[in-house]
């Protein structure tokens, strides 16, 4: 066979019967790669965790006492099958943003809120309705005080900062450094923050962030989102869900 007889592939018109099994093999050994590319790709990720948007729990509707700092969130005394009464619950709005603005003026309150809940293991948010459908004041509603804070003491943790919305379920992983951008950007819009340690704290895996005021967090800290740090700080219990009081000059890459 001289060159002018050797097989050559055409894209347009069928391939010469010498080639064939040639681009088979390719074809084959190609989409074996890919295959195992991805799956290698897939299984460096991050565990993207349990949580979810629970719209398989229906519309949450509940009734408690609202304290809006450090981050807004829910008492609630009159609850559903879900949300039970005794639980505490972080409120966000629609979207990356809070709902400090509607919380603030009814702080102290009996309020009932609505919405779509998150849940992630122990945390449990609550995406609100907009307007006085997602948070109404009670005002003929019976007196009720809050739980009264209970200090656990000064601790060091290490752990991760991350937004509490994404980590509860809205977005998947909802940490590490493929969620930085999106993290800052909730919490830049006011969605309450959380600290997810890697040792429990009081049986809690994650807690709320504040202030060392018990405000909200500096914007200092919240840059810090996404990577392993060390922080100190207060922690104290607010009904069921704990507070850290995190000390923006402890906190560091861990090492």
């Amino acid at each position: 066979m001289n060159k002018h007889d050797e097989p050559f592939f055409i894209g347009f018109v069928a391939p010469p019967r010498a080639l064939r099994g040639f681009l088979i093999g390719a074809v084959l050994v190609l989409a074996a790669l890919f295959a195992g590319l991805g799956w290698l790709l897939a299984a460096t990720q991050d565990d993207p965790g349990d949580g979810a948007f629970r719209f398989d729990w229906q519309r949450q509707t509940v009734t408690g006492i609202l304290e809006a700092r450090p981050y807004p969130m829910v008492h609630v005394l009159e609850g559903t099958e879900h949300v039970p009464a005794g639980r505490t619950i972080m409120l966000s709005g629609g979207g990356k943003r809070g709902v400090q603005d509607r919380a603030t003026p009814l702080d102290g309150q009996v309020v009932t809120v609505s919405g779509v809940a998150l849940n992630r293991g122990d945390l449990l948010m609550l995406q609100l309705r907009n307007g006085t459908n997602g948070i109404d004041g009670l005002s003929e509603a019976a007196v009720h005080a809050p739980p009264a804070p209970v200090s656990l003491g000064r601790w060091r943790l290490v752990g991760e900062i991350c937004d509490g919305k994404c980590y509860a379920g809205a977005m998947r992983p909802g940490t590490g450094l493929a969620h930085k951008a999106c993290a800052i950007l909730c919490l830049d819009g006011g969605v309450p923050p959380v600290f997810v340690a890697t040792d429990a704290v009081d049986g809690a895996q994650f807690l709320m962030l504040a202030g060392p005021d018990g405000g909200e967090v500096p914007s200092a800290v919240l840059q810090q989102t996404a990577i392993l740090v060390t922080a100190e700080g207060e922690i104290a219990r607010r009904g069921d869900l704990l507070v850290f009081r995190i000390d923006p000059d402890s906190v560091v890459p861990a090492q």
